[in-house]
């Protein structure tokens, strides 16, 4: 995760959120325009996020859901103030899979996130907070289909379709069949999977958690080994690892039509 040295943070910080950074070196760790991340490096480190009114809500329920499963950050403050959410947790021990420690071993990195992940679908969640996620993702994919936005470029060429119309009708075949059965993280991605010394210390960026179907983390695992690799030679180590018994490849390819539309 990168850490760019800033002076301060340029904006205005929730004064119960203030009192706990005040006097802390502070890095930015923004990674996209949807949100500002920054890293306090004080009493062992805190992360801060600052986004969009309401938007991150969900992630804080999330963050101390998987923290009470210890899979997760301790969420110390969210706050709502104005039109921004400040969501600010204790960070998480070690570093993401984007490390070059891991990035350097990728077989080892395929199965690690394959067994990992089959832990964490095994995780009994009866008390989850959230427990129909298929419905919100099926509805946000159909709402982007209709409003025209559809981008495929950075799916494997196995998941790509040829058109919007093709995708969003393979989802409409299909996404009867996705079901709420597991816990999962929504966004299973090498930068959102923490790891010390290779031993998983936990998830962040669980926005979009809850109880959904397997098929939706096996999607992006794969994915996010050939992105951050370069290469889809390792999607079948990843698979594997996690247990062909679990895995349709039919749902993958539903998921794969889903996530086209954002």
């Amino acid at each position: 995760m990168k850490r760019t040295l800033i002076e301060k943070i340029p904006f205005s910080v929730p004064q119960k959120i203030g009192n706990y950074i005040h006097g802390a070196t502070v890095y930015d760790s923004s990674c996209s325009p949807e949100a500002n991340v920054y890293f306090i490096d004080k009493d062992g480190g805190y992360y801060l996020k600052r986004a969009a009114r309401h938007t991150l809500a969900r992630e804080a329920e999330m963050d101390g859901y998987f923290h009470s499963r210890g899979l997760g950050a301790r969420v110390v403050e969210y706050v709502t103030r104005g039109e921004s959410d400040w969501l600010f947790t204790e960070r998480v021990i070690g570093e993401d899979c984007t490390h070059k420690l891991y990035l350097d071993d990728p077989k080892r990195l395929a199965e690690l996130i394959g067994t990992t992940l089959r832990d964490l679908h095994e995780t009994d969640a009866s008390d989850c907070p959230v427990k129909d996620r298929m419905s919100e993702y099926i509805a946000l994919a159909e709402d982007n289909y209709r409003t025209g936005n559809y981008d495929k470029s950075h799916f494997p060429d196995s998941f790509g379709y040829a058109s919007a119309e093709e995708a969003y009708a393979v989802l409409q075949e299909g996404k009867g069949a996705l079901t709420n059965e597991v816990l999962i993280h929504g966004d299973y991605c090498l930068p959102n999977i923490m790891l010390d010394d290779w031993r998983l210390s936990g998830y962040i960026d669980l926005g979009n958690g809850g109880i959904g179907d397997r098929h939706v983390d096996l999607f992006w695992g794969a994915w996010t080994l050939m992105f951050n690799l370069g290469t889809d030679e390792y999607r079948d180590r990843f698979l594997d690892a996690y247990g062909r018994d679990k895995i349709d490849e039919e749902k993958l390819k539903i998921i794969a039509a889903a996530e086209v539309f954002g």
